[in-house]
């Protein structure tokens, strides 16, 4: 397996669903060009693009693509859930190391409907039919189902498990987000800046208890897209300054330790986040405690603590005191979604993982304006979708 780089990468804005009046296609156009402009090149050189969404229909990727232009390269469509982005990004990777292309296009994108993802709870016959019906399953064995949204449940039940087992405070799952809406209000393109105390997001409208409105993702529109190129690429086309290094890359899918214990806490993915991570260290020969900034998946407040004991931040169980101890913000020993994450940035699932790595490239080359971390040299994004798929990927500065 050769290198692979980002050299450049694009973002919309993150935003609430039918605040502007466009479709998938202009948004797409919008990051592509923007990650094209960022590495310099023009889409010509392009030789392959993999596309994630969710909710358009087959070959919208070609539809997305060709506002780019019209070069005949191949497009795949990829849908894998809320890990979308990042398993086209993983893709890309592929690509390039592998030696099938110098230059490759990663796009995701999404243009979702108002409401809670899922809206509501579904039948016994859904129950028979979806992707996720032994998820749930699991949930409805040990908690029953309710009529709120079903990812809410799922995590919400997560989240009343680890505090049974761990002592785990509904104040430390609200720092989570009072932590990461305070991030965003330094990002123009998140979905939300506005910052809120812990107490102001406890007292906000309950979901699935324990969590509340504020400590859930919202349906959002965006899209986000990365070059990724070869080293022989780079040096031909003097990139080295842009080129930040994809050092290690795992994807993961659930096994038997996902369903044995019948807990909401495996079901919901830290096994899988554990293997990816495990890999991704191996194969980059950095830990975690190499990493300066990390961009994961906080879809909901307690998945952040879940995925800081996957990583390796802190020991099982121990993550609530971890964010509470200011560990995972700005003059702790890492920053953890300086973006705003999933929970205040948005969360468009087909552009969700290329957005955390478009955010972890501007970080490492310093170019993230009042939200950067400081001396930052190694990032990981954390990238997970129910059904289910785990993408952790290591990123490594510019050499300079």
């Amino acid at each position: 397996m050769g290198k692979a780089y980002i050299v450049g990468v694009g973002t919309t804005k993150f935003e609430k669903p039918e605040t502007r009046d466009w479709q998938y296609w202009d948004m797409a156009k919008e990051a592509g060009a923007a990650a094209l402009t960022d590495a310099g090149i023009p889409y010509e050189l392009v030789e392959q693009v993999p596309v994630g969404y969710c909710f358009q229909p087959s070959t919208a990727g070609q539809r997305a693509v060709y506002a780019l232009g019209l070069t005949g390269v191949p497009v795949y469509n990829v849908n894998n859930n809320c890990a979308t982005g990042s398993t086209a990004l993983m893709m890309a990777r592929q690509f390039v190391a592998g030696g099938t292309a110098d230059c490759v296009l990663a796009l995701g994108f999404e243009k979702m409907a108002r409401g809670a993802l899922g809206g509501g709870a579904a039948g016994a016959g859904d129950f028979q039919t979806s992707p996720v019906a032994r998820h749930y399953g699991i949930m409805a064995a040990a908690h029953g189902f309710e009529a709120n949204p079903p990812t809410a449940q799922i995590f919400g039940n997560a989240a009343r498990e680890h505090m049974d087992r761990y002592g785990t405070t509904e104040v430390q799952l609200a720092a989570v987000a009072a932590k990461n809406h305070q991030h965003s209000s330094r990002n123009p393109d998140a979905q939300f800046q506005d910052v809120h105390t812990v107490d102001e997001i406890l007292a906000a409208r309950t979901v699935h208890r324990p969590l509340t409105k504020l400590q859930c993702s919202p349906t959002s529109e965006g899209s986000a897209a990365a070059v990724v190129v070869s080293e022989r690429f780079v040096a031909a086309h003097q990139l080295e300054d842009r080129a930040v290094e994809i050092a290690g890359q795992a994807m993961t899918t659930d096994t038997e330790e996902s369903f044995a214990s019948g807990s909401c806490i495996d079901v919901v993915g830290r096994p899988m986040s554990r293997a990816a991570a495990r890999l991704a260290y191996e194969e980059s020969g950095l830990g975690i405690e190499d990493v300066d900034v990390i961009e994961l998946h906080d879809c909901f407040s307690i998945n952040e603590l879940l995925t800081y004991e996957a990583l390796g931040m802190c020991e099982e169980g121990a993550s609530g005191k971890l964010v509470e101890s200011g560990a995972t913000t700005y003059g702790g020993r890492w920053v953890v979604n300086p973006s705003g994450g999933l929970i205040s940035k948005g969360h468009p699932l087909g552009a969700t993982g290329l957005a955390q790595a478009a955010e972890l490239v501007r970080q490492l080359r310093g170019e993230a304006g009042p939200r950067q971390v400081g001396g930052a040299r190694v990032g990981l994004a954390h990238n997970i979708g129910l059904g289910g798929a785990a993408v952790v990927t290591l990123l490594r500065a510019p050499r300079r």
